[in-house]
């Protein structure tokens, strides 16, 4: 399974179980594919920011093939959001039905 692939399925997960969220898409540009930010937390941010209001959660999630790898800025990041009290996680599709159980 692609990482797109089991982003589609987590999406619809989330989106069955109440959960808002939102994805950051890059853009082909002239300079290759890019995904437009500002700030330091920028080059590594996670792919899903998932928010449950009336369950009052907020996950901040990095999702990976089953043989993906974290970039250092990657785990940079998750480090920097985990130490500010975030919930963090990186989600494989090996992972799917502990998944299913967070997002229940």
């Amino acid at each position: 399974m692609t990482e797109t692939q089991f982003l589609s399925q987590v999406l619809d997960l989330a989106a069955l179980t109440g959960w808002s969220a939102a994805h950051f898409r890059p853009a082909l540009t002239a300079r290759g594919w890019r995904t437009p930010v500002q700030g330091n937390l920028g080059a590594g941010f996670p792919d899903l920011v998932l928010a449950h209001p009336t369950r009052r959660r907020l996950l901040f999630v990095e999702l990976k093939s089953d043989v993906g790898k974290l970039s250092p800025g990657q785990a940079d990041v998750l480090a920097c959001l985990a130490a500010a009290g975030a919930t963090t996680h990186v989600w494989r599709p090996r992972d799917f039905d502990a998944i299913a159980e967070i997002l229940r």
